[in-house]
């Protein structure tokens, strides 16, 4: 898949360069130029941890591990975004299908595909790229371990 140029401006905005200078290769490619990464080999696909993703371009939190589930699909799934606002939606028509491409409503990251064969509550699949997002861990509250007199 090709860059997606359009006229959106985001609340983040870098120049191509910058862009690459801050991501990998494979984070570029799957970010900037709306790739996919093959199915079972990004990172957090089968994650467990209770946490956070963010955008990988510029740390937006995006999903929460407790919307996270088992699609079956390779890719991270989730049933909603960490808010409505968090991502945006519009339609790719490429590839010669038509689906609704999500991204990060903070930059502009191509983030993956949402489509309507999720779980309730929702019943959306937010099927993400792992490449495209990192998983910050939920850290335990200290537990008191003396009360006061």
């Amino acid at each position: 898949m090709g860059k997606k140029k359009d006229d959106t401006v985001w609340p983040v905005t870098k120049d191509d360069a910058e862009w690459r200078n801050q991501l990998t290769p494979e984070q570029y490619h799957v970010t900037r130029e709306a790739g996919t990464e093959r199915a079972f080999s990004g990172p957090n696909w089968d994650a467990k941890t209770p946490g956070t993703y963010h955008c990988i371009c510029c740390n937006e939190p995006l999903f929460v591990s407790d919307t996270k589930y088992d699609s079956g699909t390779g890719w991270p799934s989730f049933f909603q975004p960490i808010t409505p606002e968090a991502v945006a939606e519009r339609a790719d028509n490429s590839l010669f299908m038509k689906r609704t491409e999500v991204v990060c409503s903070n930059c502009g990251a191509h983030l993956g595909h949402v489509f309507p064969d999720g779980p309730p509550p929702t019943g959306q699949r937010y099927c993400m790229n792992g490449t495209a997002m990192r998983l910050e861990p939920t850290t335990p509250e200290p537990a008191d371990t003396q009360a006061e007199n």
